[in-house]
């Protein structure tokens, strides 16, 4: 995990939230919420200044026997809404068309769960994924799907729990309607 989150501020900043709210934080309800508060957002930002290319340093060459197209879909996506703090939830789908190399298939969910373990919002996400894949692998083309419901949707103001937000991105040979329309269909083939 990264070393970035400052456990103590934050026990101190949920303590001082708590008196704020009206509620004692040494009762024996809340005593432990500050640290157990601490300790879930060191896991939920643990990507704040990790390099997401570094996760694709692995990459290797592959000739010109590259395929046509890599489609890693409904990869587990979770994140935090940068506007409030809220959960967001949903599925990462991600296509590249190789260049002269790829990489191991579980360095594109490590990708997406760096640049997730961040305040984020979606359509940011799709664009940062899509930046990683391109610095990283030099891909012909990237195309990043993500579905998501956010918690700032179902929890609050308009309160639509089953509202869901898709955002794409694409780069390159990926970005021409055709091309975009075909992996839109694979992935679709994944509904459930």
């Amino acid at each position: 995990m990264s070393g970035t989150v400052d456990r103590d501020r934050v026990a101190q900043a949920v303590r001082e939230l708590l008196i704020a709210i009206g509620e004692n934080p040494d009762s024996a309800e809340l005593a432990s919420t500050p640290n157990r508060v601490a300790e879930a957002y060191t896991e939920f930002f643990s990507g704040v200044g990790v390099d997401p290319v570094a996760l694709l340093a692995d990459a290797v060459p592959v000739g010109e026997d590259t395929g046509e197209l890599v489609l890693v879909r409904d990869i587990t996506l979770r994140s935090m809404c940068e506007h409030h703090l809220l959960p967001f939830r949903g599925r990462a789908h991600i296509a590249y068309r190789p260049g002269e190399k790829v990489v191991g298939l579980g360095a594109l969910p490590r990708v997406v769960e760096t640049l997730a373990a961040r305040p984020q919002m979606q359509e940011r996400l799709g664009e940062q994924i899509a930046d990683a894949m391109v610095e990283g692998l030099a891909p012909e083309g990237v195309l990043v799907v993500l579905e998501a419901s956010h918690g700032c949707v179902a929890d609050r103001g308009v309160k639509q729990v089953e509202a869901t937000a898709v955002t794409i991105a694409a780069r390159g040979t990926l970005s021409q309607p055709g091309m975009r329309a075909e992996i839109l269909a694979l992935i679709g083939a994944s509904s459930r």
